[in-house]
């Protein structure tokens, strides 16, 4: 069974940061692509960014230039280096990988943006 956990969801400012963490066992790690997905206030849940064994990042615009994707394949790890948040960005971020054809989910971390 694949498992994923995220951590180091929270509140911040306007302008903050945070780094979210994604753990997962139960696969091969460094074979797979790794995704981050989020899903805000009255909205659906959309893909966010998502990096490549190669190491190639994608990004949806509107966190280009903010957020930055990366992996420790020794860890087993994923993250989430999120710069100059805003209100937009709140919601509940999930990462999710894909073993033979099942997407698979972790549970979610929690991100405000507020004053």
């Amino acid at each position: 069974q694949v498992y994923l956990r995220e951590s180091g969801g929270g509140s911040v400012q306007p302008e903050g940061s945070l780094k979210l963490s994604c753990e997962v066992s139960g696969l091969n790690f460094r074979l797979h692509k790794m995704n981050w997905y989020r899903q805000t206030p009255g909205n659906q849940r959309e893909w966010v960014a998502s990096i490549s064994t190669e190491h190639i990042a994608d990004y949806i615009p509107s966190v280009t230039g903010r957020f930055t994707i990366s992996r420790d394949n020794d860890r087993r790890t994923f993250y989430l280096q999120m710069n100059s948040l805003n209100p937009a960005d709140t919601g509940a971020y999930f990462c999710a990988t894909v073993r033979e054809g099942t997407l698979y989910w972790g549970k979610g971390t929690l991100v405000t943006v507020a004053t």
